[in-house]
């Protein structure tokens, strides 16, 4: 019997990752990335049922925690074929002069630098796969700018290019690289 191929995916938590992990379960392995290591333990043990599932804690703005997570992932669960980077967030609704800096900086540390990190960590297990698929989640906030909105749709519009970018990198070692660009959904991101 062939062994299921296997999916890492960030931001498992909740909202999209997580329905992700959910509708993945059928037909994948997951390795289920996020910073609530309580939610992860419950969706692990939830899905289980179906496939295996392995769990890595870590918040992707976390550089080193991310590289040391996923370069001792235990032999066995280094076919990694697919990567979902769904971490992701939205931080405040100023105006770009009164909003927060702290709120802008999370933006880019997560939106971007963490999307950066977990690909660089994870991309060396990708070019042993024989099929493997990275999919990045921007937003249509990538597309179009709204109000009070501006580093947001900045980061988003940031993961557009990286994913286009990768695509031309990344086709060498026949890594298909796709850019999902959700608009609003029922989650507790914002």
């Amino acid at each position: 019997m062939k062994t299921k191929r296997t999916v890492l995916i960030t931001g498992a938590t909740s909202g999209i990752g997580m329905a992700t992990a959910i509708k993945l379960a059928q037909n994948y392995r997951l390795i289920l990335c996020g910073r609530r290591q309580e939610r992860l333990d419950e969706l692990a043990q939830n899905l289980a049922k179906i496939t295996d599932v392995m769990t890595l804690n870590f918040d992707v703005r976390d550089k080193e925690n991310v590289f040391n997570s996923i370069q001792n992932l235990p032999e066995q669960w280094q076919s990694i074929d697919v990567l979902i980077n769904d971490a992701g967030n939205a931080h405040g609704l100023a105006t770009f002069d009164d909003a927060d800096l702290t709120d802008l900086e999370a933006m880019i540390d997560i939106n971007v630098k963490g999307l950066i990190y977990v690909s660089k960590a994870v991309i060396p297990f990708l070019k042993q796969s024989e099929n493997a698929h990275i999919v990045n989640l921007s937003s249509i906030a990538g597309k179009e700018v709204y109000q009070n909105g501006a580093t947001y749709c900045a980061s988003k519009a940031a993961v557009e290019s990286l994913s286009k970018g990768m695509r031309y990198d990344l086709l060498p070692y026949g890594i298909k690289v796709t850019n999902v660009a959700p608009g609003a959904v029922e989650t507790e991101f914002s």
